[in-house]
């Protein structure tokens, strides 16, 4: 069982003269450890006009973090308090429950903000395959479901995607339920990458998906070098086992991602 502590989160508004407020970020704080985190958005440029003001907002979040990190969270967050009253403010602080601090304020950011998509610059695309972790998932088509906003340190590119991920299989690096981050796959050696497989399946455009270790093993012959075998291989062991498969079943099957991260 995760262990829980009770942190608590305020949410940072932007209140432009005449129109109504706008959330534009997340501060959660947890006293017992003394941590703290803050999370804004990004797409400054979509709803700020003025070049100042949208330079200032740009770096709000560089500003934050340094002083976050230069004095104590309590600190901060009773200076905000006090002083935030015009076009930036801060709520109320609410209590939350937290397992893990990064999701947590993940969690809470996607259930308050609601940014525009800058497509692979703030947010990347969620496709309707669900990756199975511990088996192959359902056999369903693949189509590009909605946006998902990443964290301003991720370095993105237009051959990424997000995905969900079901089963514990891949645990503790992929819990769970996860929404993760892939790759298209690159040339090179598959050895020990985490990879999104795809089994081909009935459904025109879809197939079962899964995601594993990829271990082979090859053989020499006449014809060059070709896989003897092929195992995928979950993290969660014992309690999930490897599967080996036949030359025939690798046939049947096509890598489309390589795992990045889990948002």
């Amino acid at each position: 069982m995760t262990a829980t502590t009770t942190a608590h989160y305020s949410i940072l508004e932007v209140c432009w003269p005449g129109a109504a407020a706008d959330n534009a970020g997340i501060l959660l704080v947890d006293p017992e450890s003394g941590r703290a985190r803050v999370r804004l958005r990004r797409d400054w440029e979509e709803i700020i006009d003025d070049d100042d003001d949208r330079e200032v907002f740009a770096l709000l979040q560089q500003d934050l973090n340094r002083w976050i990190e230069e004095t104590s969270p309590a600190e901060v967050l009773q200076t905000l308090e006090d002083r935030l009253s015009n076009v930036l403010r801060i709520s109320e602080r609410e209590a939350v429950a937290v397992d893990d601090f990064d999701r947590t304020l993940t969690r809470l950011y996607n259930r308050h903000i609601q940014s525009n998509v800058i497509p692979f610059r703030t947010h990347l695309p969620l496709y309707s395959l669900r990756a199975a972790a511990g088996g192959y998932g359902e056999d369903r088509a693949v189509n590009h479901e909605d946006w998902v906003e990443v964290p301003a340190d991720m370095a993105l590119s237009e051959d990424q995607f997000v995905a969900h991920v079901d089963g514990d299989s891949m645990e503790p690096l992929i819990p769970a339920g996860s929404l993760c981050i892939f790759r298209k796959p690159r040339a090179g050696s598959r050895q020990g990458r985490i990879l999104l497989v795809q089994h081909f399946g009935t459904v025109e455009g879809g197939g079962e998906t899964t995601v594993k270790r990829w271990r082979s093993e090859k053989v020499q012959s006449e014809d060059g070098w070709s896989h003897e075998r092929i195992i995928m291989e979950p993290l969660n062991q014992p309690k999930h086992q490897p599967w080996l498969l036949s030359p025939e079943q690798q046939e049947t099957l096509r890598v489309i991602g390589e795992f990045v991260s889990v948002l």
